[in-house]
This record gives C-alpha cells, structure tokens and sequence, in this order.
C-alpha cells in the first residue's frame, strides 16, 4: 500500500471567493477537504473540519481570528472523518448543526470509519490519534436557515447520494454552494461501495441529487475536494455519473458477468478522463450501479 500525503489543512492559502466568505483549499491533497469560513454581522459558520483535532484545531483558530468575537457555528457536510472527525475540538467553542441523517451516520457508522481510516496507513492514523466520534449539539430535520445576521445561510439535507446523510450548505446572497463530496473537480466519483458493512451510496440518487442542485443555479461551487468553480463543477459530475450508469448498464442488459463489466468500463472511462485521479472508485462505483439495475 502507497503511503498517503500527510492531510494536512494549511489556513494560509485561504481564499476570499465572496464578502466575508472565504474558503480553505485542499490544493490537492487526498483526504483534506475544501473548508468554507461564512460571516455575517454577528456569527459566523465553519463548514467541515479536516481529520483530526491538530487540523481541526488550526481551523478553529483560524475562524476565531476571522470572527473577530462574533458568536460561532459549525457545520459538516457529511460523516466521513476527514470532514467531522475534528468536531470535538469545537465543543464549548462554536455550536455544531447537523442533519438529521448525518447524525444517524455519525453515530451508527462512525466508530467503523475511525477504524477503517486509521488503517490506511501509519500518518492518517496520528491524524486520527485522540479523535472520537463527535455529538451535534442541534440536530435537524427538514432543513435550517441560519441567521448569521444580515447574511442567512440554508443547510439542507438532500436525500441519499454520496452517503445518507448528505447536507449541502447554500449562501443565497453570494450564489455559493458547499456541496460537500456530492461533487469533486478532477478526480472520479468518491463511491463508498462496502458491501455489506455500507452500501448507503446510491448512482440513481445522486444523479438526481445534482440535477435538483444545478436547478438552483448557484453561481459558485465548492467541491468536497478539487478546485471551486461554477456550476460547471456539478455538470461535470452529473455527466460522468450517466457515463457510469449508462455503460454499466448497457453491459448489464446484456448478461455479462459483472468481472467482465468491472473491467471493461474501467478501461473505458479511464480512456475518456485520463487526466482525473481517484481511480480507484471506479469499481465500486461499477458495482454500486449493478446493485441498482432494475
């Protein structure tokens, strides 16, 4: 197994991208994820965390500096650990929101992730080292709107997808929308396809998760991982989606095993994207399709 880059969130390179909106980038670096910083007159939102309290806590700091005493909120996109797993840093400190679906994930499947990542090698697992499962302080239901004042921000759940409980973060007065890993820009897919001990992840869902998305109209884009774009991001992503469902598909109406399938359309879309990382999700992805095949 390749060792994995340290994961390592760097505050420094944080880029204003609206008024009092500024995002942290993950300037590639695989399980580091896009972090947003929102303000508004009297608070302000983080949204997702890096994996890990020395990551988590960077972050804090940093969003208390830019809050200047404003009042603090956090929120996730969802419950994979490197974008939860350093809430804990935050009690006492901000109040975490959640849907109502992450926070089933977070305590159904959690403690299985923080196992599973600190087995992906010996610098994820420091990362990782103290990290417990965090508790929301505010979980809902439908959806929230939060008033941060003069600036409101919606966080709403959007039904399965990438996992159970994803939740996208829309900032109405900028056009920006945190989409959490609903969509990445130059990479595949993320499918956590883990028969049996996973298999919220759905191809059929998420395509009409981002559909319903790219119906909004957001003017900016911030991707789970990847660069922050337009609503470019989510066609993207949406395209790649039908390439998968429709070859997967194509050679499942006619009856060929699944081996077969795996290996004929990984071939296919690596030709068609040579230049994207995260391979690896290809198959599952493959294979969370043939379980969806009416």
């Amino acid at each position: 197994m390749t060792e994995l880059t340290d994961p390592a969130v760097r505050v420094a390179l944080a880029q204003e991208i609206a008024p009092d909106l500024l995002v942290i980038p993950n300037n590639g670096v695989d399980l580091v994820p896009n972090i947003g910083v929102v303000g508004g007159r009297e608070a302000v939102l983080v949204v997702d965390t890096g994996i890990g309290t020395a990551n988590a806590s960077q972050v804090l700091a940093f969003a208390t500096e830019v809050a200047k005493g404003r009042r603090l909120y956090l929120t996730t996109t969802h419950f994979h650990p490197e974008h939860a797993f350093g809430a804990q840093v935050f009690a006492g400190e901000a109040t975490y929101l959640v849907n109502r679906g992450q926070a089933d994930d977070l305590a159904t499947k959690g403690p299985g992730y923080l196992e599973m990542f600190r087995g992906l090698g010996e610098v994820v697992a420091r990362r990782l080292d103290g990290v417990r499962v965090p508790t929301p302080d505010v979980i809902y239901d439908d959806a929230y709107t939060l008033d941060l004042g003069g600036r409101t921000v919606r966080l709403r759940p959007t039904g399965r997808g990438h996992t159970k409980g994803d939740q996208v973060v829309e900032v109405p007065d900028a056009g920006v929308l945190f989409t959490g890993d609903l969509a990445e820009t130059g990479q595949f897919a993320i499918f956590p396809w883990f028969p049996p001990h996973d298999t919220d992840v759905t191809g059929v869902g998420w395509l009409a998760v981002l559909d319903r998305l790219a119906a909004t109209g957001p003017r900016v884009v911030v991707p789970g991982h990847g660069d922050v774009g337009d609503v470019s991001v989510l066609d993207d992503v949406r395209g790649y989606l039908r390439e998968l469902r429709d070859e997967t598909w194509r050679r499942r109406n006619s009856a060929m095993g699944q081996e077969e399938i795996l290996a004929e359309v990984r071939t296919l879309l690596v030709e068609r994207h040579p230049e994207w990382a995260g391979r690896e999700w290809i198959e599952p992805g493959i294979g969370c399709l043939c379980a969806e095949h009416a």
